[in-house]
């Protein structure tokens, strides 16, 4: 059987929610996003991947910016994810995945979307999970082609100061395809908030 991007985000996404429960009492704290802190990160993570959830299962694709606000806790943030992945598990599994997804009026071919949505929660789960303290450990073959996805939607339009992504940050030749695609995303693998 091929394991397809919902089968690899899936755990992405359950490990995520864990991460979000148990960053209570980070709030403040800063995150490798440095825009963000914990706790502004929490809601970015909850609320676009409710944002997501909705354009897949909309008939239309249409993922519009969710007017549910994001619990401030970190239990109930954690119950906005693991609610959503649900939603957007069920709709990709019956074939929601084959049609675009709107962002806005702009199309993504929906399976490039679901790649997208998997670098974006490997990354963002790093960021939150090193902030505040947790381990984070995607598995391989998710990093591995988030790894190879990456480069093709990081273009100068997207990356550099100012932009949405840092600039790449340099990792050896045999880091590890999580350390790769976090120098990619320009994260320095090595970020601690103590730093």
């Amino acid at each position: 059987m091929t394991t397809t991007t919902v089968d690899l985000l899936r755990p992405v996404l359950a490990d995520l929610a864990v991460v979000v429960e148990n960053s209570g009492g980070h709030e403040s704290a800063p995150t490798p996003c440095t825009e963000l802190d914990v706790a502004e990160l929490r809601t970015h993570i909850a609320g676009w991947l409710t944002t997501f959830a909705s354009g897949f299962a909309d008939p239309e694709g249409r993922a519009e910016a969710s007017g549910a606000e994001v619990p401030q806790d970190a239990a109930g943030a954690a119950d906005v994810i693991r609610s959503a992945a649900d939603r957007l598990d069920t709709a990709v599994r019956s074939g929601a995945d084959q049609r675009p997804l709107y962002l806005g009026e702009s199309p993504m071919p929906g399976e490039m979307a679901m790649s997208m949505i998997l670098w974006e929660y490997i990354v963002h789960g790093w960021d939150l999970a090193v902030a505040t303290g947790q381990e984070w450990n995607p598995a391989p073959e998710a990093a591995a082609a988030s790894a190879a996805f990456a480069p093709n939607m990081l273009t100068d339009d997207y990356q550099g100061p100012g932009k949405p992504f840092g600039p790449r940050i340099p990792t050896p030749n045999d880091a590890s395809d999580l350390d790769a695609l976090l120098g990619l995303s320009g994260r320095d693998p090595r970020w601690s908030a103590s730093a």
